[in-house]
């Protein structure tokens, strides 16, 4: 394996960042979103960053109106749906 048994590369680079620089990061995450980017990957991405999914909530609303979230929600099905839900309501 190329990489060994990393499952999330650079989840221990943002473990040492401060919060500020988290922040920061999602909020790029968070412009890519709206450029594009799928929302599972936000989210994920923003949980890796965050160092936990109650972290990334706490950013994603930071950066995300609750229109913005709810629209993202309702965009989503399946389990999907459920997942985005969990992190943007």
């Amino acid at each position: 394996m190329m990489f060994g048994s990393h499952q999330d590369l650079g989840a221990a680079m943002f473990k040492s960042w401060s919060e500020e620089q988290q922040r920061e990061e999602i909020g790029k995450l968070v412009a890519g979103y709206r450029n594009g980017v799928p929302v599972g990957i936000l989210c994920k991405m923003a949980e890796t960053i965050a160092g936990s999914r109650e972290k990334a909530r706490e950013h994603l609303a930071h950066f995300l109106t609750m229109e913005e979230r709810e629209q993202a929600v309702e965009k989503e099905s399946g389990g999907m749906k459920v997942l985005v839900a969990d992190y943007f309501l």
